[in-house]
């Protein structure tokens, strides 16, 4: 059965190109970003690479650990590396896990067999500080992903586990947020003191509470 939203996400222990990587124990009690690509060498996985290594401190500000993964070798990854940064102007600054025998995509379920029998689907787990998978994204191998998007729902994720809000449409971080609608309006008027907009007895927009 394929991993879901809620379940723990699997441990293991990986050769990376940072050294030996015990997964749990390596994201201790941070949040943790694991997203595979089909292979090393390609033009899509290169501008992806690039581009989370150029938000690595947006990740470090969440205190958020990134992993890549693909089934090829920690010394294939290695080689790679210059033509990231020849291609992208980044230096590679996260480990890249070598997953030749596919332990690592058998057990996240990366291997999509109608779209590959081989390489991994560009595939997103974020985990969260309990080891629980928060979300899943999966795009096909020709589909580059979009990081800032990732970014946006990471602060939805963190945010949303903090206070008893969800984010609407096309939220972003700073934008108004929305009450849960277990919260009746007089304790919302207590645990957001900032007050709140009734769009209906159910729909009610409060700004950000940590703001």
């Amino acid at each position: 059965m394929a991993l879901q939203l809620g379940d723990t996400a699997p441990d293991f222990t990986a050769d990376s190109t940072e050294g030996t990587i015990s997964f749990h124990e390596y994201l201790g009690d941070g949040w943790g970003i694991l997203f595979s690509h089909p292979k090393d060498f390609t033009p899509v996985c290169t501008t992806e690479l690039g581009e989370v290594a150029r938000l690595k401190g947006e990740f470090d500000k969440r205190n958020t650990k990134v992993i890549g993964v693909s089934v090829d070798n920690v010394d294939s990854h290695k080689q790679w590396a210059q033509d990231i940064t020849d291609a992208t102007g980044q230096k590679l600054n996260y480990p890249i896990l070598g997953d030749e025998e596919h332990r690592v995509a058998d057990l996240y379920d990366m291997i999509h067999p109608n779209a590959s029998n081989t390489l991994t689907v560009r595939s997103v787990f974020i985990i969260g500080p309990d080891k629980k998978v928060k979300l899943i994204i999966t795009y096909p191998a020709s589909t580059g992903r979009n990081f800032d998007e990732i970014l946006r729902v990471l602060d939805s994720l963190q945010l949303t586990s903090d206070y008893q809000v969800s984010t609407p449409v096309n939220w972003k971080d700073g934008d108004d947020v929305i009450i849960a609608p277990a919260i009746d309006d007089e304790a919302a008027k207590e645990k957001f003191p900032k007050g709140f907009r009734k769009v209906k007895s159910y729909l009610r927009y409060t700004p950000q509470p940590n703001r």
